[in-house]
């Protein structure tokens, strides 16, 4: 079992409209840039921004024009389902890198995504473009019974977006995309067309108590691998939330091998994860999906030590 430190809650500062929320509850997704740890949440339109340094509450920045409703299924009905959030090196007119929210694409209002860029520090630098996924996502409907991608990362020379496993459609997937062509459609237009995988690698995590072990989110290593998380939530859908039974933290290989896989000890639902490498092994920050608004989203840090991590901790070190 692997034990977590819980760092902080994810509080905002009050903006002045009591609209908005004064914590994330759903965060779905982390990148941390500099001292600036960036969430994402699936039920707002906003891109949350933490100090890494401090516990300070955190401020949003808007991503998308308009409002959601209060009530729960509501919102759930109309929101972007953000899950995603992607570090991009530098391209077109983005010389410092950029971020790239992205939607689940599970429901055809879900398919935006928002292009951030950054600054020397990494701050985000400018406003957001918003980016039209449903091209690509149509592919990728054709391809998957119940399209639902919870992560996305730019490993090398690929963009991986992580498919989510459910019940009935038990197997999880790594798709991946030429970087070069992503970067090329983000450079010159405000939408990514539909183009084919290089490749589409299937992944059984197992199961606990029946119900599938099942992507969240994922963050580059060195060597072209990828730490990853995931949760087994008892739903039968890419719609309706479930119980979550267990998460789990993974390292896969450069190969495409598997070096780990090991349950977190209790059973928070962790949605997103940052990684980066240590002497002693990989240093690790993760924030949960609350599953209720009423209870904000907490950060999360862990170190997987390089006994754990077989061939990755010898590229890595």
């Amino acid at each position: 079992m692997i034990a977590l430190t819980e760092i902080r809650v994810l509080n905002l500062v009050g903006a002045g409209d009591p609209a908005l929320p004064r914590h994330l509850s759903a965060a779905s997704g982390l990148v941390c840039c500099g001292a600036f740890i960036y969430v994402v949440a699936d039920d707002e339109l906003h891109l949350g921004v933490f100090n890494a340094a401090d516990r300070a509450p955190g401020r949003l920045i808007r991503l998308f024009d308009g409002a959601l409703p209060a009530d729960k299924a509501a919102r759930k009905k109309q929101k972007p389902d953000l899950e995603a959030i992607a570090q991009l090196p530098p391209f077109g007119d983005y010389d410092r890198g950029a971020l790239l929210a992205l939607g689940s694409g599970s429901k055809r209002n879900r398919g935006r995504g928002a292009l951030l860029g950054l600054d020397a520090l990494g701050a985000i630098d400018g406003a957001p473009t918003i980016i039209d996924l449903v091209p690509l996502f149509d592919d990728l409907d054709r391809r998957f019974p119940a399209l639902n991608i919870e992560g996305a990362v730019a490993v090398g020379n690929e963009l991986r977006l992580l498919q989510r496993a459910i019940r009935r459609h038990p197997q999880n997937a790594i798709i991946r995309y030429p970087l070069p062509a992503i970067l090329d459609a983000l450079a010159t237009g405000a939408a990514i067309e539909a183009m084919a995988p290089t490749s589409i690698d299937l992944i059984d995590l197992g199961t606990i108590d029946g119900v599938p072990l099942s992507f969240t989110d994922a963050a580059s290593l060195p060597g072209g691998g990828m730490v990853f998380t995931a949760v087994a939530e008892d739903t039968e859908d890419t719609y309706n939330d479930g119980v979550c039974l267990g998460a789990a933290i993974g390292v896969i290989a450069g190969d495409g091998t598997m070096q780990m896989l090991d349950r977190l000890d209790g059973c928070p639902k962790v949605e997103g994860v940052a990684a980066r490498v240590e002497s002693d092994g990989l240093r690790l920050l993760l924030v949960s999906d609350a599953d209720d608004p009423t209870i904000p989203a907490s950060l999360y840090a862990t170190t997987l030590p390089n006994r754990l991590l077989g061939d990755m901790a010898i590229r890595s070190a």
